[in-house]
């Protein structure tokens, strides 16, 4: 893991930005992936690579992290910030694929 002032910054903001818990997030990528249109046959059952990345990092404590952790942490919280908090469906839908649900204050 990398340590320092900068993991642990990256840990507090990806933390604030993700507001979904791993349950309600693995739900929300479930229901997702078993869309007809997007239903496929491969073991991740089509789940977002991105929101998959988020769950692992969400089972995971700040000691434990790995390079790919802090990667994934560094494009939620750039996703998030560069969309903002926009309620549209296809907007929401993509936000909540990585755990931000921006109906929650």
């Amino acid at each position: 893991m990398t340590e320092g002032f900068d993991t642990d910054m990256l840990w507090e903001e990806f933390h604030r930005t993700v507001n979904m818990n791993s349950e309600e997030l693995r739900a929300f990528l479930l229901a997702l992936a078993s869309d007809e249109e997007s239903f496929t046959a491969d073991p991740d059952l089509g789940i977002d690579e991105l929101g998959r990345g988020v769950l692992h990092v969400l089972s995971k404590r700040k000691g434990d992290l790995t390079k790919n952790d802090l990667d994934v942490m560094r494009r939620v919280v750039e996703l998030v910030e560069t969309m903002g908090d926009r309620t549209d469906d296809d907007s929401r839908r993509e936000l909540m694929s990585v755990g931000h649900d921006p109906l929650r204050g």
